[in-house]
């Protein structure tokens, strides 16, 4: 499991860009990020190298910003990849509340918004293979 930071924004010209302006000022790397939307705001999810660290300064710039946990999971760069990984977690009854994907390199990686319970146990009867924090960025210390 990884950490993902997620940032409500309002839904006007230049939000985003300041927002992303200010991460790189920090010297904080974006790696992959979902931008979703409503007429007011829009929540923009991100993963990035430190996340933790990201969101304590954005809360400290007024910013509506939280942290939660993701299931990464590397997938083969091929049609229905993602497919099959879908299915293999619903099998176990494990929920998707949201996904997305980036590429780091060559290789392609699956983000995943997972529930079940209990979540640990079900995620490792999958079988598949998650990565760390680590293998995507460079974690905050506290990770």
């Amino acid at each position: 499991m990884i950490d993902q930071l997620s940032v409500s924004l309002p839904n006007r010209p230049g939000s985003l860009a300041q927002m992303c302006r200010l991460l790189g000022e920090w010297g904080l790397q974006i790696h992959a990020f979902m931008v979703a939307d409503t007429s007011d705001f829009s929540i923009v999810r991100i993963i990035c190298d430190q996340p933790r660290t990201a969101c304590a300064r954005l809360a400290e710039r007024g910013y509506a910003a939280i942290t939660s946990r993701l299931a990464a999971v590397e997938v083969e760069n091929v049609p229905g990849a993602f497919g099959a990984l879908l299915e293999r977690l619903a099998s176990y009854d494990l929920n998707v509340e949201y996904a997305y994907c980036c590429s780091l390199g060559s290789r392609v990686v699956d983000l995943i918004k997972v529930s079940g319970e209990p979540l640990a146990v079900k995620l490792a009867q999958t079988g598949l293979v998650f990565l760390d924090a680590a293998e995507l960025y460079v974690p905050d210390e506290e990770e």
